[in-house]
Order: C-alpha cells, then structure tokens, then sequence
C-alpha cells in the first residue's frame, strides 16, 4: 500500500499537536480537509490513529508516529541528496535568503566567489519568514543566511553578522521625527505579525514579552514582509525589522527609526553537513573571510 508522504506529515503534525484545529493552521490547510485525510489514512490502514473528539493517539497511531517519522526523514534526506547533487552538476550554488538576508555582508561574499569561480554560477533564493531553514533540509538551497532565532537542528551554522533592529512607521506617524526609540514608545502600538513563521519567531521580532513585562498589541496578521510594510505605511501598525531592511524597504511613506534597548539580531550562515556540492566549502570560506575584517 502506497502512502503520499503529504499524508503522513498531516498525520504527524496532528499527532504532535493533538489538535486537528491547530495542525490545520499550521499546515495551511482547510481543518474539513485535514480531517477526512486522517479518516482516509485510518480507513486504508484498518485502524483508528486518534481517539475522538478528545483527540489522542491510540497504541496504532504511537507505532505509526514512529515510522512516520522515520520515513518523512529518510525522503527529506533522500530528496536533498538528489536536488544537491543536480545543482553540483550544472556548477550551481543555491544561497537561501530572507527578506534583506545577509545584508551587504551577503552581497559581497556573492560578488567576491564570483571573482573567485567565474565558471560557477550563483542562484539566490528567497523565502519568507524562517523559511530558509526548510529550503537547506529539502535541498532547495546549498547555503543559506539564516536569522535567529531559527531551528538549526541537524545544520552545521556559524554567526556571521549582527544587525540592530529598527522599527518602520508610517510618514506622518507622531514618532516619525525622533533619532530613535526605545520599546517604550511602542508600548501601545499595534505591530504587524504573521502565522507563517514559527511562534518563537514572530514573539522574538515582536519583543515579546517587552522589557517592562508587557505584551505587544497585535496588529493586522500578514503572509510577507510586504503586506506587512502596506498596513505601516496606512498607519494600521509598526513592524519591527533589521538595518539592512530599512535600507532595502526605503519608501516615501515610511520612516525607519533605530531602536535603543533591545538586542540586535544575529545572522548565521548554515549548510547542511556532508553537502554534495563542493562550491559550499569555498563559499563558506569567502564568508569567513570577510566577516573577520
């Protein structure tokens, strides 16, 4: 019996979260339509996976969470492996990024390996929210500057760069002509979030909880740092970013503003270990380079 892999991540997602409510949302998927895939599972298999409606995992479904896991595993590998090793072949090298990603840091480690290999070719790629450490275990990258903080289970990494964090409001916003701020001049602002990232993630950027103790306002929910920045320039909210992102996002309706006390972000360069792509170790070492001067 065939089993779609998609399959058996719902399912694991479920079990981990025991929640049929909450694997949907993070799964991107209609909660109707994860429920009848379950059932489908259950029905092909011959056993019940869950007890309803308080849903638990029955002795069948502990066997299959094991093995689930295990073969998702082994398939991510294997499809790594084979994503790899097509790009080594065309001489390709995959450098993962999100939003800004590396800053100028990244932007002259890509110029100076292109004076290094010539012959090779350079595909940046970039992902929304914390999504660049998914693209290095799936193979969708070779190499990636990951913002923390970030799962970086299984990668090898190293912190490259560090940035201060900035804030963006709207033009005509009552803070738009201060040098800076500090956290609690926002205590009572509405800052943009989004479900894609991982909760940690979207707490980290959000400073949650404040230094005083206090818990941000939510603001308007987005899916990219664009829609994000849309809601700041209509005044609907702030988003917090890094220096690279208020030079990358300059805009006429938004002021950038540096903040004062909170720490800076931290940029690491990750790759998977034992990677099939010879072009990650030199670029690697190109990175090193310039960030010890």
């Amino acid at each position: 019996m065939d089993v779609d892999t998609r399959v058996l991540r719902y399912f694991v997602t479920v079990a981990e979260r025991l929640s049929f409510t909450q694997a949907a949302k993070e799964l991107f998927v209609a909660q109707p339509s994860l429920s009848r895939q379950i059932r489908q599972l259950e029905e092909r298999l011959g056993a019940d996976l869950f007890t309803r409606p308080e849903v638990r995992l029955t002795p069948a479904g502990e066997q299959l969470l094991t093995a689930a896991r295990r073969h998702i595993a082994e398939w991510q590998e294997t499809t790594r492996l084979v994503r790899t090793t097509a790009a080594a072949t065309r001489n390709v090298l995959r450098i993962g990024f999100v939003v800004a990603g590396g800053g100028p840091l990244a932007r002259r480690a890509r110029a100076a390996f292109a004076v290094r290999r010539p012959e090779a070719a350079i595909e940046p790629k970039r992902f929304e929210w914390a999504g660049e450490t998914r693209a290095l275990r799936d193979g969708q990258v070779d190499v990636a500057f990951v913002w923390l903080p970030a799962d970086l289970t299984g990668l090898r990494s190293e912190v490259v760069a560090t940035e201060r964090r900035w804030v963006a409001v709207s033009a005509d916003h009552r803070l738009a002509g201060r040098d800076c701020v500090g956290m609690a001049d926002l205590r009572d602002e509405p800052i943009g979030w989004t479900e894609v990232a991982p909760a940690a993630w979207v707490d980290w950027w959000a400073v949650n909880p404040r230094p005083d103790g206090s818990a941000p306002v939510w603001g308007p929910k987005n899916d990219n740092v664009d829609e994000m920045l849309e809601h700041v320039a209509a005044g609907a909210a702030v988003c917090i970013g890094a220096r690279s992102m208020a030079e990358y996002y300059a805009h006429p309706e938004l002021t950038w503003l540096p903040i004062t006390d909170v720490e800076p972000l931290r940029i690491v360069l990750a790759w998977p270990p034992g990677t099939v792509n010879p072009l990650v170790g030199e670029f690697v070492r190109v990175v090193r380079e310039i960030a010890a001067r």
